[in-house]
């Protein structure tokens, strides 16, 4: 009878937790991204409580699961805020790249000196490319007014 591999379940808590973060990749958790993240708590090296747009019900959600006490999140990481996308506002972008460079999930295409625009469906509403673009020529919008 073989072994069970010891490390299957960290792995599948990991998965698990990971399914349950708003997928943002922000690092307003303080980690790199949800994944991280993710590994972090299943690995009991992080708190529940550390992601903003996951807001209170993601927090219960991961106590939830982790069988620990409900927490709020700590609104010292940030604002929860409803799902928001990037707008790259056309006629004020230089084509400088830095909001492509800053995306975690490549959402923002252009060329060098060319405009830039955002696949929405790809946009997590991290807010990463906004201190990003020296021109202040992205805004954040709602994701339903898409």
């Amino acid at each position: 009878m073989p072994i069970p591999n010891s490390e299957s379940r960290p792995l599948e808590l990991t998965e698990r937790l990971d399914r349950l973060l708003p997928q943002t990749q922000c690092g307003q958790c303080g980690y790199a991204g949800c994944r991280p993240y993710a590994e972090a708590m299943a690995r009991g090296e992080a708190g529940i409580d550390h992601c903003p747009p996951g807001g209170d019900a993601g927090a219960r959600a991961l106590a939830h699961l982790l069988g620990l006490p409900a927490l709020p999140y700590d609104r010292s990481r940030g604002e929860h805020k409803p799902p928001m996308v990037a707008l790259v506002v056309e006629a004020d972008c230089i084509g400088c790249t830095k909001c492509i460079q800053a995306c975690p999930v490549d959402a923002i295409v252009g060329g060098s000196k060319h405009m830039h625009t955002v696949i929405e469906p790809l946009c997590t509403g991290c807010e990463l490319c906004v201190p990003a673009c020296p021109v202040d020529c992205i805004v954040m919008v709602p994701e339903q007014a898409r």
